[in-house]
């Protein structure tokens, strides 16, 4: 029985791992079975140390199947520095097949294992492949051995041509090198592969450490040692063969060479506004400009002369120094193992700018010059689109060096009609001009609020000594809600920002709300009137200036109402909709339409009330509902 639950287990596990449903025991397939075959020993011991309890061995029961972990390639965060170079060898070629079509150069050495092309020209012409013994020397037929080991191509070919030109009267040769030896190098130290390997004969360092897979990341990329009998005979920086495709260091390989990859020397990372973010790794007396070069140079929004040097110092604390790389001081800062420069970005405003927005063709930042004044941002009316607001635009400002906002309206319609006025406000650096849209509640193209952002901005920079710079109107204006209050804003100021009176409004008389805290006990509402009919006709003592949270209230027109109208149809002279004063009768109307035809039946009229047809409709449908209510009752 403890083998049929071994068996049972081992292939709901197969079925688990390879996808496949949960599936009574004599369901199981030879190609699950044989997948369970090929996991590790160590895999298939673990599956079968499971315990046996808790599994079923009903056709119809599901299994518990447990779970195997397979080793996953570790996945790096994007958004961490990598170092730099190592992706040279991310992919390692699975063959290293040697070049055999290049040229062979003349300062090659030669060896047991190599092969001469040799054409003879002459009486007695033919051609022979010399291949070179272990003792270092090619059997030459004719002229018998030859040593050429340890020699040089060019030396090699110039001996045999010599040779055969010497003894072999009437003859001359042509010697050219044929297939080549193998030869066995080791790549040693932090390698990512350590281990000897056979290359080819012209291989050299970088094909070595490419077919070997690299260096690991602790590994040196600028001080690669090429070892040859105990003694350094070369070195390669990789660097500059990835940043400048300098291949001088390059040598070839000899039998039995070793390619020592010694730990990573001084590290520094670049992180920020370069081209090439990473961890660098960096000669001795290395300063600032070294590792710009490296990471490419300083891209167009970074700002050299906010740089900052983070390092941890001789007590263990991570500190922060200021650099400007602009200066040869900063440009020369020594740079020490650990250290991370960070070149931050430009600041995102725009300096010696100002920008025209909303309800404008060609909308946007403008160049700011001195001088410089609001008809000169719009250039002329016709800049901007039809019903745009000639009598309320809004400049929202930027002062002083804590940039504090504050806001200027303007009469866009008074600026042109005399350039030369004081409606034609001086603008300031960094000042964003908005016109609105008569048919929007001052809102952008895109249906965006413009006034509440500048209230938010206002409020969170309000204090007790300072407070909130709002006012409001309320009533019978275009535009009624919150607005900036500006610096010597008045009532009149305050009714062109809401779109001036509509039709209903009372002309007369206005109140305005004033809360103000008295003594520091509670707040107060004072109630004050307005004589509306001097503030309209300029009258400056009717037009009271305003404090922060001034409400002001337009009242309509006592026994304002629309118009109101009454259509007559049917058996009249004149049908139609006629429009009615308070408290007219319905045979005013008739007579008003000509009175009734002479087929007029009068008792048959009909008048409908829209009320009373609301009314109408809602009886019907609470009839309706009782009516089917009734209905399920007797179907039950």
């Amino acid at each position: 029985m403890v083998g049929v639950v071994q068996v049972i287990r081992v292939l709901a596990v197969v079925a688990a791992l390879y996808g496949a449903f949960i599936v009574p025991a004599q369901a199981q397939t030879e190609e699950q079975i044989e997948r369970f075959r090929s996991l590790t020993p160590e895999q298939q011991r673990a599956i079968m140390e499971q315990p046996a309890s808790g599994v079923a061995v009903q056709a119809d029961a599901p299994l518990a199947v447990p779970d195997v972990h397979r080793q996953k390639p570790a996945q790096q965060d994007e958004a961490a520095l990598r170092p730099f170079g190592y992706d040279l060898f991310r992919t390692v070629p699975t063959t290293f097949a040697p070049a055999t079509d290049i040229p062979v150069p003349s300062d090659y050495v030669i060896g047991p294992g190599d092969t001469f092309e040799v054409q003879l020209i002459g009486e007695r012409g033919g051609r022979y492949r010399l291949v070179v013994g272990r003792d270092g020397v090619v059997d030459f037929p004719q002229l018998g051995p030859i040593a050429v080991a340890g020699l040089r191509f060019e030396a090699a070919r110039e001996l045999l041509e010599r040779r055969v030109a010497e003894q072999m009267i009437g003859m001359r040769a042509s010697v050219s090198m044929g297939a080549l030896r193998s030869i066995q190098v080791f790549v040693l130290g932090e390698a990512e592969s350590p281990g000897s390997y056979t290359v080819s004969g012209l291989s050299t360092i970088t094909n070595a450490l490419l077919v070997s897979g690299g260096a690991k990341t602790i590994g040196s990329l600028r001080n690669i040692q090429l070892k040859r009998a105990g003694q350094i005979v070369g070195r390669i920086d990789l660097y500059d063969l990835l940043l400048e495709g300098d291949t001088s260091a390059d040598r070839r390989l000899q039998p039995g060479d070793v390619i020592f990859i010694p730990p990573v020397g001084t590290t520094v990372a670049v992180r920020g506004e370069v081209r090439r973010p990473a961890i660098y790794e960096l000669r001795d007396g290395a300063v600032a400009s070294d590792i710009l070069y490296l990471s490419g140079g300083l891209t167009p929004q970074a700002d050299p002369r906010t740089a900052k040097l983070e390092r941890v110092d001789d007590r263990r604390n991570r500190t922060v120094v200021d650099i400007d790389l602009t200066t040869p001081a900063g440009r020369s800062a020594r740079l020490q193992a650990g250290d991370t420069i960070r070149i931050q970005a430009i600041r995102d405003s725009q300096e010696g700018t100002v920008a025209l927005l909303g309800h404008v063709y060609r909308g946007g930042d403008a160049e700011f010059r001195p001088g410089m004044r609001l008809t000169d941002l719009v250039g002329s009316l016709d800049e901007l689109r039809p019903r745009a607001d000639l009598h309320y635009a809004l400049i929202r400002r930027e002062t002083g060096p804590t940039r504090i906002v504050s806001v200027v309206s303007a009469d866009l319609a008074a600026a042109f009609a005399d350039p030369a006025s004081a409606a034609n406000l001086p603008l300031q650096a960094r000042d964003k001009v908005h016109v609105f849209d008569l048919a929007t509640n001052r809102t952008n193209a895109e249906g965006a609020d413009v006034i509440q952002p500048i209230l938010d901005e206002l409020r969170r920079q309000s204090s007790r000594d300072e407070p909130h710079q709002v006012v409001g109107i309320g009533g019978h204006v275009k535009v009624p809600g919150d607005y900036p209050l500006e610096r010597g804003m008045t009532v009149s100021d305050l009714l062109r920002a809401g779109g001036g009176l509509d039709d209903s409004a009372d002309g007369g008389v206005a109140e305005l709300a004033r809360y103000e805290v008295v003594g520091g006990e509670g707040r107060q509402t004072d109630l004050i009137e307005i004589r509306l009919a001097d503030v309209l006709v300029g009258n400056a003592s009717a037009d009271l200036p305003l404090r922060p949270f001034d409400y002001v209230v337009i009242r309509a027109v006592p026994d304002w109402h629309e118009r109101e109208t009454v259509t007559i149809t049917g058996e009249v002279h004149f049908p139609g909709t006629y429009p009615i004063k308070r408290g007219e009768s319905l045979r005013s109307v008739i007579e008003r339409a000509g009175g009734l035809s002479d087929r007029a039946f009068a008792r048959g009229s009909v008048f409908t009330r829209e009320e009373l047809r609301q009314r109408e409709q809602r009886q019907i449908e609470v009839l309706a509902e009782r009516l089917q209510k009734e209905l399920t009752a007797l179907s039950l």
